[in-house]
C-alpha cells in the first residue's frame, strides 16, 4: 500500500523530477505532488511524495531527513491528513482568522 510523506524545506527551484529523482534513489516512487501558490505559479516550498510501500517511504525518511537538496536541509516526515475547518457559531477559528461569531457593535 503507498505511503504519502510530507517534504518540507524545500528550495523554490526544486521541480517534482529533482524529488523524484532522489526518493527514487531509496525505493519506488508512486508519485510526487510539489505544492504551488496558485497566483503565481512558483513553489511555496512543501511537496507531498507518495512511495510504493510502507518499508520504502521508513526508509526515505530515515535517509533523507535533513539531507540537502538545492542548499537546503530537506525535513520529511509522514504525511498528515488535512485538517477540517469549523463553520458557522461556536469555538472554533475560521479560515479568515476570527472567531466565527459577529460583533454586538
Amino acid at each position: 500500500m503507498a505511503k504519502k510523506l510530507y517534504v518540507g524545506n524545500l528550495s523554490y527551484s526544486t521541480t517534482e523530477s529533482n524529488l523524484a529523482d532522489l526518493f527514487g534513489q531509496v525505493g519506488t516512487v508512486a508519485a510526487v505532488t510539489l505544492v504551488t501558490d496558485r497566483m503565481t505559479g512558483r513553489s511555496k516550498g512543501f511537496a507531498c511524495v507518495e512511495m510504493a510501500d510502507e518499508a520504502a517511504a521508513q526508509e526515505a525518511i530515515k535517509q533523507l531527513d535533513g539531507k540537502d537538496l538545492d542548499g537546503r536541509a530537506l525535513k520529511v516526515a509522514e504525511a498528515r491528513p488535512p485538517q477540517q475547518f469549523s463553520r458557522g457559531r461556536g469555538g472554533g477559528f475560521d479560515r479568515r482568522g476570527g472567531s466565527g461569531r459577529r460583533s454586538r457593535y
